[in-house]
């Protein structure tokens, strides 16, 4: 599974770009005006919405303890009394493990692509506004990580690091540099190009001045667009990790680990060892289609 960059045209970066400043409030109405009218976007984002509510909210909720096992009322089944989604291997309630994995899910998904956002977006614009050996040295070195499948580095990282969340994060992070990297290259290099940019430099602005004023505004809109399709990409890593033993410990609840520990549930009660695989499925196909709903409304040619 490697990560792929959006096709470069990167409609989101060129319908800003073309945008004079003067409009860019009305741009961004527009934007909203469409997200208004996608049925799918809205369905989604009130899905994740109740998800991360959930999850933050979970210690306020009055659930059971998500670690206090019994032996005696172990894979109790969906519906049970008192255990509205059954328990686990090690009698531990199901819903509470779910809400209370979600914490660690979504910010095992969140924090690596926020993280190599910050670090690969800063890279990329200086790449791509500056150009030269500069713009050669960061991409070569970009493409030696990019030409890892992103599953394949995340496990190589991973063992070599050893198991255990804040190792994880880092390699995921390592992992989701490159491609954002590189999407923040391909868009600078197109708003570097634009007649306003040749203006504010002939006009005596410094540097830093025309990158924050002039370019930030023109390219951070296509690279949110892809760092949030990478939300679950992480989220699906992270699980894999977990489910290898390269992840998060136990007993916490997370995801990926709670599928590891219910593999042999699998026999005795398959529903129920399914449930978090539901959950990744769940949150992974929202993040997605929000994305694409995004990158849709900031297209203004579409």
């Amino acid at each position: 599974m490697a990560i792929q960059s959006p096709s470069l045209d990167l409609g989101a970066g060129a319908a800003v770009c073309a945008t004079p400043a003067a409009h860019a409030r009305g741009y961004w109405q527009q934007v909203a005006r469409r997200l208004r009218r996608d049925p799918v976007t809205l369905v989604c984002a009130a899905i994740l919405l109740l998800i991360v509510a959930s999850a933050l909210a979970a210690p306020w909720l009055g659930l059971a303890d998500p670690y206090k096992t019994s032996m005696i009322r172990r894979l109790y089944p969906i519906g049970s009394p008192n255990f509205l989604l059954g328990t686990d291997e090690l009698g531990r309630d199901m819903f509470a493990r779910l809400i209370y994995g979600g914490r660690l899910s979504l910010f095992m998904g969140v924090t690596p692509v926020a993280l190599a956002l910050l670090i690969g977006g800063t890279l990329g614009i200086t790449a791509g506004f500056l150009g030269g050996r500069v713009n050669m040295a960061i991409m070569r070195v970009m493409d030696v990580f990019y030409a890892f499948p992103s599953v394949l580095l995340a496990i190589s990282l991973s063992g070599a690091m050893g198991a255990g969340a804040e190792n994880t994060l880092l390699a995921l992070t390592i992992v989701f540099i490159p491609p954002i990297c590189r999407v923040s290259e391909s868009v600078t290099t197109q708003v570097r190009g634009f007649d306003f940019v040749d203006a504010a430099r002939a006009s005596g602005a410094g540097t830093l001045t025309i990158v924050r004023v002039h370019v930030l505004g023109n390219v951070l809109g296509p690279i949110l667009v892809y760092a949030t399709s990478l939300i679950s990409v992480a989220i699906i890593l992270a699980a894999g990790l977990s489910f290898l033993g390269l992840g998060v410990k136990p007993p916490e609840p997370e995801w990926g680990l709670m599928l590891n520990t219910l593999r042999q549930a699998i026999y005795v009660n398959p529903v129920l060892a399914a449930l978090p695989g539901v959950m990744i499925f769940i949150t992974s196909i929202c993040f997605n289609l929000m994305s694409d709903g995004l990158r849709a409304a900031m297209d203004v040619k579409a």
